[in-house]
């Protein structure tokens, strides 16, 4: 189980970290009228975040505490779906750019320990 741990751990730091870039890659896909990779990028950045979430909700239930703010997460995927709905994708990549590449550079990341 710890081995298990300190992967799930590994791997959310890992992801978290490649967050700032990819959405920095949405937004100039986005204004660079490259819809087609914007869209897929925006997709498996949403799967990717529905993992974010689980997985830290697992290993708060185990005791290993991160603090996520999902709610705002969450804030964010609505704005993104609304801004796709409306096709005003100047806020969308304005968004990813200014807003979800800041939240997400300033996440903090698991300490991983011999421990965990």
């Amino acid at each position: 189980m710890e081995n298990l741990i300190s992967e799930t751990m590994l791997s959310y730091n890992e992801y978290i970290a490649k967050l700032p870039e990819g959405c920095q890659n949405i937004a100039d896909c986005i204004r660079i009228d490259n819809l087609s990779a914007a869209l897929k990028s925006i997709l498996e950045f949403s799967e990717g975040v529905s993992w974010l979430i689980d997985a830290n909700n697992v290993l708060e239930k185990n005791s290993f505490i991160n603090l996520l703010n999902t709610e705002k997460i969450n804030e964010f995927l609505i704005e993104i779906n609304n801004g796709l709905e409306i096709q005003d994708y100047v806020v969308v990549a304005d968004m990813f750019e200014y807003e979800i590449k800041t939240f997400f550079e300033e996440c903090t990341v698991y300490e991983i320990s011999g421990n965990a």
